[in-house]
């Protein structure tokens, strides 16, 4: 399996402007709207269906003894073509 980064980036924020990220992501989501990653020159726009797979990990990168980074991942993930297209039967 080929994994190709269509956006990426990574900086430091405090809680409250992480908290406003996240937020206008479930907006979108709830809103059934794209979710659109721009920074700079960088842009992508994602189409998530109604039904997504939700991942959600706590880690500890470091030594066994010492300090650590830890970290909250949340992931979404769906098929590249899904389609939110409703059975019908006429």
């Amino acid at each position: 399996m080929v994994e190709t980064v269509l956006f990426e980036n990574e900086r430091v924020l405090d809680r409250s402007a992480v908290a406003d990220y996240l937020r206008s992501l479930a907006d979108s989501l709830e809103e059934g709207s794209d979710v659109t990653l721009s920074a700079g020159e960088q842009s992508v726009t994602l189409a998530p269906p109604s039904q997504l797979e939700f991942e959600v990990k706590a880690e500890r990168e470091g030594p066994a003894e010492g300090n650590g980074e830890l970290s909250i991942e949340v992931e979404l993930e769906w098929p590249e073509h899904a389609t939110d297209d409703e059975l019908s039967i006429e």
